[in-house]
């Protein structure tokens, strides 16, 4: 808005008002007197845009994002820790800490003999499983595995999602157990990247809801099951007792995964082959699923395009050519199940 008001517009506006009988070159009386406050004019204007900047949600800076949310009770989600499954081949102490890699975790909870809940210490999300290193000494410890990750940790909301959020709670009011309602508590839950929310699925007063989790993946087991305990515990359906209410009965569901085999002709340029280029393709396609996934919940279905296939792997260096592509042994788009996200199949070029 004010990007015009640099110093030298500003100086030469000061100078213009001064009449030419006085020496207003460089260095004299006037001009020295004069750019000192057009310096200081030209900052206040520097300001004063940035100040128009942080009053709109379009333009605001994470910090004066945060501040618009909280005028509607949005608040950025907190990071989170990821949970694992650590197997020991004796009983480990809770509290106990153990390394992998550059992070740490201690034991929170026993789920059964050698089996144990950890935490990592560390917030965001955690991908690397294997041996787990004792900080301190454990008598009788031969064997400790990080098995499996019960719980993706997240980090804190980014600006990109909170705006988001900010702009849904302007096109649908979350109130009652709504479908807006159940989006905006579910999502608030740990490792949760996204709900399809069904009503009525069985009948009045029943809901579904399917979850994808915080790496836009099929959900582990304990994922689902503490988010049916938040929603509307097992043990009590339509009781009110979680955040569901009272006389809705909420079935909470993992989203499913498809595979999908590819098959193409590439023509390679001199000197590369399948196997050379084997590695890109299958991260060519995994970023291309991913970013399919990370819209689940907001398309009826995913579609797999041929085209995207082709023009990702023809982006890649040693292919000249692409052509003759097939999806799952067709040679169209595929159109997988609404409440499935792709994962890579087969791969033969």
């Amino acid at each position: 808005m004010f990007e015009n008001m640099t110093y030298e517009y500003i100086l030469q506006n000061m100078l213009d008002r001064v009449p030419n009988a006085f020496d207003k070159r460089e260095g004299s009386i006037i001009y020295n007197a004069l750019a000192p406050s057009a310096s200081e004019l030209a900052e206040v204007y520097i300001m004063l845009n940035i100040l128009v900047e942080e009053s709109y949600v379009d333009t605001a800076s994470y910090s004066g994002l945060v501040k618009k949310c909280k005028e509607r009770g949005i608040i950025p989600y907190d990071a989170t820790n990821t949970i694992v499954k650590g197997k020991f081949n004796i009983d480990v102490p809770i509290g106990a800490r153990f390394s992998l890699d550059e992070y740490n975790y201690v034991a929170i909870e026993k789920i059964a003999t050698g089996i144990y809940k950890l935490q990592c210490e560390d917030t965001g999300p955690i991908l690397n499983l294997g041996t787990l290193i004792p900080i301190e000494y454990i008598e009788g410890l031969e064997t400790a595995e990080l098995t499996e990750i019960l719980v993706n940790g997240e980090y804190e909301e980014d600006e990109v999602s909170l705006r988001k959020r900010y702009y849904n709670s302007l096109e649908s009011e979350a109130y009652g157990g709504n479908i807006a309602d159940y989006k905006e508590k579910v999502n608030k839950l740990p490792d949760i990247g996204g709900v399809k929310v069904y009503p009525v699925w069985k009948g009045g007063g029943t809901t579904k809801l399917v979850v994808i989790n915080s790496n836009f993946d099929v959900p582990s087991e304990t994922v689902i099951n503490q988010t049916q305990e938040k929603i509307d515990p097992m043990q009590n359906q339509g009781k009110g007792l979680g955040i569901a209410p009272i006389g809705h009965t909420v079935t909470v569901a993992g989203v499913d995964s498809t595979s999908i085999n590819i098959a193409t002709d590439i023509t390679y340029q001199d000197g590369w082959n399948f196997e050379e280029l084997k590695e890109s393709i299958e991260k060519c396609i995994d970023e291309y699923f991913k970013e399919l996934n990370t819209s689940w919940d907001t398309n009826e279905n995913l579609i797999v395009r041929v085209s995207q296939i082709e023009t990702r792997l023809l982006n890649l260096e040693g292919v000249l050519d692409i052509g003759n592509t097939l999806l799952n042994n067709v040679a169209a788009n595929f159109t997988v199940d609404k409440d499935s996200i792709v994962k890579r199949g087969e791969i033969s070029a």
